[in-house]
């Protein structure tokens, strides 16, 4: 069968978009989606996502790892879902859709610059060395040194598989301080099992963890990843984060058709 599908980046965080408005996709197909991520062998991607329709909201995000498994929410990915929705006409300038972790609302303007709101994040466990939190998504942080030459791939991955966070795993952030409430972030995320451009959901994680542990007074934090810049806003009561927002691009890179 031959299909229609876009590609979507945020930040560098790169996705196969597809209209499943019809229900076509074989969304059990775990292989077939991990061809279709894969980099040398299908169109390549961090990840790919459906659109589908909801009786309650503008629409539905699944999500699906460049493994071929559906997986936890992707805050770039959500971003980039809302601008490919804009462009089908399923939308105008705002939103609100269903993820895996809940309802989100967005904005999105002429420039392509998506504001995205996260899920509420009511814990944040602090560690000696590190944070963990879920965003909707789970986020271990972690202050280093020489971030540039940081190996992310190897520490996040002994990270990843290590007793702390079981079979699932979590996410991997190595953050270093770049000026008054910005930060440099470089990311392993689960799934793609290496280092990603950019991850919103941990941005995410980052400008909380910084928020918690003293290191920004600040309810907007600028977070530069590899692959671009992002600002995290939020409003914090107590132990609780609410209102928090993903903003930065989300950019059309290019259309095709594909046969499965």
């Amino acid at each position: 069968m031959q299909y229609t599908f876009y590609k979507y980046q945020g930040t560098g965080n790169d996705f196969v978009m597809i209209d499943n408005r019809n229900n076509l996709f074989p969304k059990n197909d775990t292989k077939l989606v991990a061809r279709l991520c894969d980099r040398k062998f299908g169109i390549g991607a961090d990840g790919l996502i459906l659109l589908e329709n909801d009786k309650d909201v503008d629409f539905r995000m699944v999500y699906y790892n460049s493994d071929g498994n559906e997986s936890s929410m992707c805050g770039n990915g959500g971003r980039c879902l809302v601008a490919f929705a804009k462009m089908l006409g399923v939308i105008d300038d705002e939103t609100n859709f269903i993820a895996t972790d809940g309802l989100h609302y967005a904005t999105v303007n002429d420039k392509g610059i998506v504001s995205l709101q996260m899920k509420d994040v009511n814990s944040v466990s602090i560690y000696e060395h590190y944070v963990f939190m879920d965003t909707g998504s789970p986020h271990h942080v972690e202050i280093v040194e020489g971030l540039d030459t940081f190996d992310v791939k190897k520490v996040g991955s002994s990270i990843r598989y290590s007793g702390l966070y079981g079979d699932k795993g979590s996410n991997v952030n190595f953050v270093s301080p770049a000026g008054e409430n910005t930060f440099d972030v470089r990311t392993y995320e689960r799934g793609v099992e290496d280092e990603t451009l950019s991850c919103g959901t941990g941005v995410t994680a980052v400008a909380i963890a910084m928020k918690v542990t003293g290191k920004t007074n600040a309810n907007e934090v600028t977070l530069n990843t590899q692959g671009g810049e992002l600002k995290v806003s939020f409003k914090h009561e107590g132990d609780r984060f609410n209102d928090v927002f993903l903003t930065g691009p989300a950019i059309f890179v290019f259309k095709g058709e594909i046969e499965w």
